[in-house]
């Protein structure tokens, strides 16, 4: 009942957090100069027939009734009609999103399988010459930025050495799961550094902390096993904190990899808002906002019970 109740008080908290989304992308969108309706259709329409298209979108209506008719149009119409490709939102943001997600899982997953593995090496060398070294590329790698990492990917694996595409999700003639994964490597890697980083600096400064505590120094004088401990006490009390932050990196790369994308040319949704914004197209940007808003938030609470499932006490 603790965890269903406290999974109904976290999905009612969700509700402000995406009205107030939902009310400061809308503004922004129309306090922004340029009109979309002249910006499409100025060239082969009238004065008359642009004000008649207008109207047919509902810009004409004071700017509370536009927003009033957005948010039906969210949960009735897909999203309402994308003014540049004339189809419902959802139907386009869609498959981009999918993209965006099969990205940032590719993220997640380095993140989680070097992250970790990294931390790990350099908490259990802590201030021998491994750990110093992980530590130092940790500190560059901070420091690199995703947009010059991707380039300088595809400059060795694309271009020397011809590996890996250069760019896109599929080959021309390809189109298989492996031709997938082909193109997945570089920008997965791109998406994935800093998180990976970030999670194996907590890692290893968890497993270095769990080391000095007096059960695990207790354990080490009884003559417990290494392996046992790192496995069994030391793995077990730092793993909720490292759900916690895989978690909430995977919300950074949800909202992150659009600068990834852009490098590769990868069609997931960043692409599509990039487009949205330089043609005003309102409905495409305010549903591609709200789409990322609400994926954001869901990661976050599956976090949560995933951490509280794991450690009980955090929900006391």
């Amino acid at each position: 009942m603790g965890t269903l109740r406290h999974i109904l008080r976290r999905l009612l908290t969700m509700v402000p957090v995406l009205l107030v989304v939902s009310v400061l992308t809308f503004l922004i969108g129309r306090l922004t100069p340029g009109d979309p309706i002249e910006a499409q259709f100025a060239r082969d329409h009238t004065p008359e027939q642009i004000a008649a298209i207008r109207a047919s979108y509902g810009l004409d209506l004071p700017w509370w009734q536009q927003y009033l008719k957005w948010v039906r149009e969210l949960f009735t119409a897909g999203g309402g009609m994308s003014i540049a490709q004339h189809r419902p939102v959802f139907e386009i943001l869609w498959p981009n999103f999918v993209n965006t997600l099969i990205l940032t899982a590719a993220g997640v997953l380095v993140c989680a399988m070097f992250g970790v593995l990294i931390g790990v090496l350099a908490g259990i060398g802590h201030r021998r010459p491994l750990d110093r070294l992980t530590m130092l590329l940790v500190q560059v790698g901070g420091n690199l930025s995703v947009y010059w990492f991707g380039l300088v990917l595809i400059w060795i694996f694309s271009l020397r050495l011809g590996w890996l595409p250069t760019s896109g999700m599929y080959s021309r003639n390809g189109g298989g799961l492996g031709d997938l994964l082909a193109h997945l490597v570089l920008p997965g890697v791109s998406a994935g550094l800093i998180s990976m980083l970030v999670l194996a600096r907590f890692t290893r400064l968890g497993i270095i902390q769990e080391s000095s505590s007096d059960h695990v120094r207790t354990f080490t004088s009884q003559g417990v096993p290494r392996r046992i401990l790192l496995g069994k006490h030391i793995g077990r009390n730092i793993l909720p904190a490292v759900v916690n932050i895989i978690g909430l990196e995977i919300g950074t790369l949800i909202t992150g990899v659009f600068f990834v994308e852009h490098v590769f040319n990868w069609p997931g949704i960043g692409t599509q808002l990039v487009n949205a914004v330089l043609g005003k197209d309102y409905a495409l940007i305010q549903g591609g906002v709200v789409l990322v808003a609400l994926c954001y938030l869901v990661v976050n609470l599956l976090t949560d019970i995933a951490v509280d499932a794991l450690n009980p006490r955090l929900r006391r």
